[in-house]
């Protein structure tokens, strides 16, 4: 009988790890499938139809929603209207804790805007923020990104469907290694189109380590925040947010320090927490009976 339970959970735990690999598949596949032609006709390698080009290069560009469709497809695929209710519950689960909702807002504002500052005192030049020359874009600008910058099209997948299914087979360090370097390269077609965004005017390795070191900390706030996607949601919001609001990036100074503040907090947050779950266990849960 132990057997065969050991049996059900090992299938079940397989069928888990191959949906993880088809939700990446669907996912690239979408995005990919608007991105590279935009990519490929802003480097002169294809010609787009006018009317084609324009609607790509738009705001109207469906690229984005790819994690989200392929994580809301499969999730209905594997679990019916059930596995749809209980993803949802979690992308608007609010009830994480006063300190992660600390973390997953301010973390990211304090860092880039405390690399910048470091910059600037150490004599790097900072490009004008647009953000603070319109006060009234800041708070609306959070708002856009949460529902159309990247969160909403994001986060069910990369933390609601991935991070869940990698997990049961690799630590949470593991399996945010992976999702890390699988998220930046989800990322690359927009190399091609010029585009606003300090990250994707530098080198391309930039977009690598800085996608591994958050999506680190993010399954660190996600795994805390009672498996909240909403949490990572407003993480993520934060760290585009902060970019709109601070040059940092496009600087090599404050690059160089946002960097390396990221990887020695990084490397407290696994030392302390644990590769295991990035959750910190209670005392008592370990002590003798």
């Amino acid at each position: 009988m132990a057997e065969s339970t050991q049996m059900s959970q090992d299938q079940a735990t397989q069928t888990k790890n191959h949906s993880v690999w088809l939700f990446y598949l669907l996912a690239f596949g979408w995005s990919w499938l608007f991105w590279v032609p935009l990519g490929l006709h802003e480097q002169s390698i294809v010609t787009l139809p006018d009317g084609l080009y324009q609607f790509l290069n738009s705001s109207n560009n469906p690229a984005a929603w790819g994690p989200l469709l392929a994580a809301l497809l499969l999730t209905y695929l594997n679990g019916g209207w059930a596995g749809i209710k209980e993803i949802i519950r979690r992308g608007t689960r609010t009830r994480f804790g006063v300190f992660w909702y600390l973390v997953a807002l301010l973390f990211f504002p304090i860092v880039l805007g405390g690399a910048q500052w470091i910059a600037g005192m150490l004599g790097e030049t900072i490009p004008p923020s647009p953000a603070f020359a319109q006060p009234i874009s800041i708070p609306i600008s959070f708002v856009i990104i949460f529902f159309t910058g990247g969160p909403l099209q994001e986060e069910f997948g990369w933390r609601g469907y991935a991070t869940e299914r990698l997990q049961t087979k690799y630590n949470a360090l593991v399996a945010s290694l992976i999702i890390g370097v699988l998220w930046a390269t989800w990322h690359l077609p927009l190399f091609l189109s010029p585009r606003q965004e300090a990250y994707y005017n530098r080198p391309v390795w930039g977009i690598f380590v800085a996608d591994i070191l958050i999506t680190v900390l993010f399954t660190w706030v996600y795994n805390n925040a009672n498996k909240s996607i909403f949490a990572t949601m407003l993480m993520h919001t934060s760290f585009n947010w902060s970019n709109y609001l601070f040059t940092t990036l496009f600087t090599d100074m404050g690059g160089l320090i946002f960097f390396g503040t990221m990887i020695v907090v990084v490397v407290i947050v696994v030392l302390v927490y644990g590769p295991q779950t990035l959750v910190r266990k209670p005392a008592l849960a370990n002590a003798e009976p």
